[in-house]
């Protein structure tokens, strides 16, 4: 196919820090003929940061069959054009996946100009080891698909980033404490590359009670990865969130057999001294499995 001559930059802009931003996007975005934002007020204030005005559309995930011929058409006149997306690299987690399809079809050049990333920021400041990683997203908020996404975010041996809204984290850290091993580290990033940064690190159990009244600003979580069953050892720090975690569980109305049957594989007791903390915990006596 014969490449056309309008080009579409997937633009990568800061996540706080307007600072962060590459001498290619700059050079990118100066020469533009159309910038394409998710929202144009907040692409207006980091182009005049760096002394630019330029032509903006609005671009978000609302954006339908319309919005996306129009700027195929100005492709087609030659135009270059843009694509921004609030802060960080453009269609993780954000638009423009069709748009981005049917200019590559159409023969338009298609290039990244890559550079800042919550995802990988999250990962370099959290502390915990993440040789391989998977990114999800946000979580599903309720029912059936929320669940299973934790069931598989608990036995992922990879670490699992993700973002959350700082109205649900609290909640999210008390899901995670119902279904982690209580050996498994976990990571709340606030507001990275601004000001007010933070990274806290520790279980899920801890976490939640320190996020219990929510959080301000954007959030990224980092959740390192399930050991091997081998693996997993029970010491005095990871005994108390056992025991957290299987405290949890019951207050949710899960019966003592679910409770062994899904925290078992990951940890180093038995299913028989398992069974037995968990009837302790209860207040009820022991019975035959």
């Amino acid at each position: 196919m014969t490449t056309r001559a309008g080009r579409l930059s997937i633009v990568a802009t800061p996540i706080g820090n307007l600072e962060d931003i590459t001498l290619r996007a700059l050079r990118t975005l100066r020469e533009a003929d159309l910038v394409l934002a998710e929202d144009t007020r907040r692409t207006r204030v980091l182009l005049q940061q760096h002394g630019m005005s330029k032509k903006l559309w609005s671009y978000h995930a609302h954006s339908g069959p319309r919005e996306t011929e129009k700027v195929l058409e100005l492709l087609a006149e030659g135009q270059q054009i843009a694509l921004v997306t609030d802060a960080g690299t453009p269609l993780v987690s954000d638009p423009g996946a069709e748009l981005v399809r049917e200019a590559q079809a159409q023969g338009f050049v298609v290039e990244s100009i890559p550079g800042p990333s919550a995802v990988l920021a999250a990962l370099t400041v959290c502390g915990l080891t993440a040789d391989s990683f998977r990114f999800a997203g946000f979580l599903p908020r309720s029912g059936k698909r929320r669940r299973e996404a934790l069931a598989e975010l608990a036995k992922d041996r990879s670490a699992t980033v993700f973002f959350e809204s700082p109205q649900r984290v609290a909640a999210t850290l008390r899901d995670l404490a119902a279904v982690l091993a209580p050996d498994r580290e976990l990571a709340v990033c606030r507001e990275l590359t601004k000001l007010h940064e933070e990274v806290a690190r520790g279980f899920a159990a801890e976490l939640a009670e320190r996020f219990a009244e929510g959080a301000r600003g954007e959030i990224t979580l980092v959740v390192s990865g399930a050991p091997r069953a081998a693996e997993s050892e029970i010491t005095p720090e990871t005994e108390a969130n056992l025991d957290a975690r299987i405290t949890a569980m019951l207050g949710a109305g899960e019966t003592p057999r679910d409770v062994v049957r899904a925290l078992q594989p990951e940890t180093a007791l038995s299913k028989p001294a398992l069974y037995a903390r968990v009837l302790k915990l209860r207040g009820a006596p022991e019975e035959d499995d």
